[in-house]
């Protein structure tokens, strides 16, 4: 069976479609044989051309990929989505957990209420959309859901202390969510993307530390935020195509592995941060820690493979 062949095509709800990651997601999930919901905010203002241009891939290409309306920051929003998709597909097998937002300058030119919105978008947004999707989840004892995190949670990089700290929160959110859902038969995987510089609107559209008083304080740190992402881009090997298309292509394939044979975690980085090396000791202290607690059936999915 080829990564781009589904063990079982799938229901899957995606959000932050609209662009990157997100949108690179759904069409190929589309692709590979699912019936995908590609989700994002106000479907008939600013993205209506998004939008067109889905719809129209889906007819030209003969694939199963909608778009339905999703801002992760309504709860009101969230329970709609996951609402239309049952009414219209019956069923919700798989969450793609995609939309975010960037920040980049100094903490402290940041607000706690900059912050705070942050977290509302990268962190709460994913228990909004958890907590619609769930009930349906745990009736049926079966789903996946995915969470596309970052290297960051691993790495830290300078210059994204509120972006670094939302990934982590969602990051841990995630871990200790699949603890309660494995034993309801409810996989989890964490993508872990490296940084890309094309293909996404991530670093074009971030959000800037906004106090300038504060930001004068570190006028002599000025030119290290500046060249932040040609910084980043000599962190890619020579002649590879660091593209976000690679993230899609990974969920597709994990997604077509049998249920219970998912990974935890996967990663996908053009820049050898070594987080690979990270997530293999982090795993081993946690099971370790779990198996001592007693605790050592919350590890493993439980599905009929087991």
């Amino acid at each position: 069976m080829s990564p781009e062949s589904p063990a079982s095509p799938s229901v899957v709800l995606v959000t932050g479609a609209g662009t990157g990651i997100g949108n690179l997601t759904a069409r190929a999930l589309a692709h590979a044989g699912h019936t995908v919901y590609a989700s994002m905010r106000d479907i008939r203002g600013r993205n209506a051309p998004r939008v067109a241009e889905l719809l129209e891939e889906a007819r030209r290409d003969e694939v199963d990929l909608r778009v339905v309306e999703l801002d992760v920051q309504s709860e009101e929003s969230a329970n709609a989505a996951v609402a239309t998709v049952l009414d219209q597909a019956g069923r919700l097998d798989t969450v793609v957990h995609n939309a975010g937002h960037l920040f980049v300058g100094y903490v402290e030119a940041f607000t706690a209420e900059d912050i705070a919105h942050l977290f509302d978008i990268n962190a709460l947004g994913i228990q909004r959309v958890n907590r619609a999707a769930l009930p349906h989840m745990r009736e049926r004892r079966a789903g996946t859901l995915v969470y596309v995190g970052s290297t960051t949670s691993a790495v830290v990089p300078p210059f994204l202390g509120p972006y670094v700290a939302s990934k982590f929160a969602a990051d841990a959110l995630a871990q200790v969510t699949s603890y309660e859902l494995n034993p309801l038969g409810i996989e989890t995987t964490i993508v872990m993307p490296g940084p890309f510089t094309q293909g996404t609107e991530h670093f074009p559209n971030a959000s800037h530390a906004g106090d300038p008083e504060r930001n004068k304080g570190y006028a002599e740190l000025d030119s290290l935020v500046e060249r932040n992402v040609e910084a980043t881009e000599q962190l890619f090997t020579p002649g590879v195509d660091a593209h976000p298309r690679a993230v899609a292509q990974e969920i597709v394939r994990v997604l077509a592995l049998e249920p219970g044979t998912r990974p935890f975690r996967t990663v996908v980085d053009f820049t050898d941060a070594g987080v690979e090396r990270v997530n293999e000791v982090m795993a081993e202290a946690q099971r370790r820690f779990i198996e001592r607690m007693g605790f050592g059936e919350l590890l493993h999915v439980a599905t009929q493979v087991n």
